[in-house]
């Protein structure tokens, strides 16, 4: 009875460690989300920043395995090429051993001093508790959640590894666990065991936490000859899952990517056992140092130690690495993707929120580009037919189309793992922006048909309603490149010029309208091409307003007024409270309502 409730307590207790390593690992993603896209975008192609970088984002997401796959959508997405890609490899091997660093903290035994008292796990896990559920339950800010699930992390973590601890004391000793020991004696079976345990946790974090567990408690016989070839089979492990993740949906580049950490953790695997078997031949430290029981801060100190010196052994076969994975990934003949860049969203973003935010908002803009100019083909073919042109506009509308979908699941996935409040405003503006886009982008066909529908006939508009759409379509033309430019570069006060123009724009379709409806009365034009005048001045205040709600919502991220009520914002500021909006207006009103009055 006495071994089934130690079996019982290990298994609770690793259960408990790799939750709260997960939850820690959240929390360290979320509330370091913008500082890891600004670390990530800064890569350049110097193999050495890149290791560094690799590095420093694994040490704060706690897992190899999620910067890999985050290096992975990167690819992707276009932000990393593949030297940069395999120099962050390297790096997230080294970070990974930050963990086994902070759990090593189990083993600090106070002696009566005060600061190690402190740093004492049973002291340190429950103060951690404490203060997250403080943050957690008692403040509840999305600002805080962050910093709460950092703490609740790290204390259940530590309670999962003293759980851990305490259910390997009584297997200590036994026939089976014995056994076990001299089974792990032969360095091959060590590796093996590491390997699929790995495999088996999906996280050499938690793998290398429980080897430290078992080495912490005393006369667990587990000596450094046992140890290492098991650290070298968890690094082999990790790859089998990056590998999978790699393989699945992605790119050329990206399984090459897997392929590097594959090669890369398997030739640091061999050179290693090659040196640490001549040296225990030789009994390089002495005899002593080889069959001495470790503990969990010598395992954690040979893990980034052999990390470390592995990279620092491969840093100069970067190149080498690169063209090796092509080998085996070979190339194909690339299909022909119109505008690569409305193809960048990955869920593999997922894994850092705000990451996949600033990513989506540059695929986002990008499809306000091609809307902006299939918008202005649409508007050509108004006054010069060109049939030439139908395919090409026909094509990128389809792009729109298909980005729109995508992206509308993309982010609504998205929108399960923002935690921050800004990321949340962001997340909602990006969701109301895209179908906005896709309307410029319909609008265009609109266009297109009416262009076909007067070509048809045969007929054409007067020299005087030529004039007045040709002011018209530069209004709206402006209209669409100031709101794209404000949103790709994330400029509120270029979208506070939006509104002005867009009642100005409104005004200019009220005058030609009634204007029109006197030529048709007069006769002086035909019934024919003055409907489709009139259907074409619908198609181009509506690409206006849809500018004005991209403003508008752009404004509202940072203002709660605006966020609280749109409409109480706009029949403000066209109230005339608002001294730039009111000047602004003034000078849109000189460059188009005038010259407009003067059209004869």
């Amino acid at each position: 009875m006495e071994i089934l409730t130690a079996i019982i307590q290990l298994l609770g207790g690793l259960a408990m460690f790799l939750y709260g390593i997960e939850v820690m690992g959240d929390g360290l993603k979320n509330s370091s989300g913008a500082a890891l896209k600004r670390v990530l975008e800064k890569v350049t192609g110097n193999v050495i920043m890149g290791v560094i970088t690799g590095a420093l984002v694994t040490a704060v997401i706690q897992s190899s395995t999620a910067t890999i796959v985050l290096t992975v959508a990167l690819i992707g997405a276009g932000v990393l090429n593949l030297k940069q890609a395999v120099s962050i490899v390297m790096g997230a091997n080294i970070g990974t051993t930050v963990t086994a660093q902070i759990i090593r903290l189990g083993s600090i035994e106070s002696d009566g001093s005060w600061l190690l008292w402190l740093f004492d796990t049973d002291t340190l896990a429950p103060i951690a508790l404490i203060i997250g559920i403080i943050l957690l339950m008692f403040i509840k800010s999305k600002s805080s959640k962050p910093i709460g699930d950092i703490c609740i992390g790290f204390g259940v973590l530590f309670i999962g590894l003293n759980l851990m601890t305490d259910g390997v004391k009584p297997l200590i000793g036994t026939g089976a666990f014995t056994a076990f020991m001299t089974f792990l004696q032969n360095p091959l079976f060590g590796i093996l065991f590491g390997l699929i345990l790995t495999v088996i946790v999906q996280s050499s974090s938690a793998t290398v936490g429980m080897l430290q567990t078992v080495a912490s408690v005393p006369g667990s016989g587990m000596t450094f000859a046992m140890a290492y070839p098991i650290i070298m089979g968890i690094n082999l492990g990790t790859c089998v899952t990056t590998a999978m993740v790699c393989s699945i949906g992605s790119s050329k580049d990206a399984k090459r990517t897997g392929v590097v950490h594959i090669v890369f953790n398997t030739i640091g695997t061999i050179l290693f056992m090659i040196v640490m078997t001549i040296m225990q031949q030789n009994e390089v430290f002495g005899i002593g140092y080889w069959i001495r029981e470790v503990d969990s801060g010598i395992i954690a100190n040979f893990q980034t130690v052999f990390n470390l010196i592995t990279a620092i052994v491969l840093i100069p076969f970067t190149s080498w690495l690169v063209k090796l994975s092509m080998m085996i990934v070979r190339e194909e003949k690339p299909e022909e993707q119109r505008h690569p860049e409305l193809h960048t969203l990955d869920e593999k973003l997922y894994i850092s929120p705000a990451v996949a935010i600033s990513e989506a908002t540059k695929a986002v803009a990008a499809m306000g580009i091609v809307a902006r100019d299939n918008f202005s083909r649409g508007c050509a073919q108004l006054f010069k037919y060109d049939e030439t042109k139908l395919a090409e506009i026909d094509a990128d509308e389809d792009c729109l189309d298909q980005f729109a979908d995508h992206s509308d699941r993309f982010l609504i996935g998205l929108g399960k793992s923002v935690e921050t409040e800004a990321e949340d405003r962001q997340l909602d503006m990006l969701m109301q922006t895209v179908p906005s886009f896709e309307r410029i982008g319909d609008y265009a066909t609109n266009l297109v048909e009416l262009a076909q529908k007067l070509h048809a006939e045969g007929s054409d508009f007067s020299d005087m309603a030529k004039q007045e759409l040709k002011l018209l379509g530069d209004a709206v033309n402006e209209i669409l490149n100031i709101t794209v430019e404000a949103f790709a570069n994330n400029d509120d006060q270029a979208a506070k010029a939006i509104e002005p123009l867009e009642e100005t724009i409104d005004d200019m379709v009220m005058i030609l309208k009634d204007r029109h409806t006197k030529r048709l009365k007069n006769g002086a034009c035909s019934v024919g091409s003055g409907l489709v005048f009139m259907e074409c001045l619908t198609y181009f205040e509506r690409a206006s307003d849809q500018c004005s709600s991209i403003a508008v919502m752009m404004l509202a991220r940072n203002n709660e007024e605006i966020l609280e009520n749109h409409y109480d914002y706009l029949r403000e500021i066209h109230a005339g409270s608002d001294e730039a909006y009111n000047a602004e207006k003034k000078r849109r009103r000189e460059q188009y309502i005038k010259p407009l009055k003067e059209i004869k």
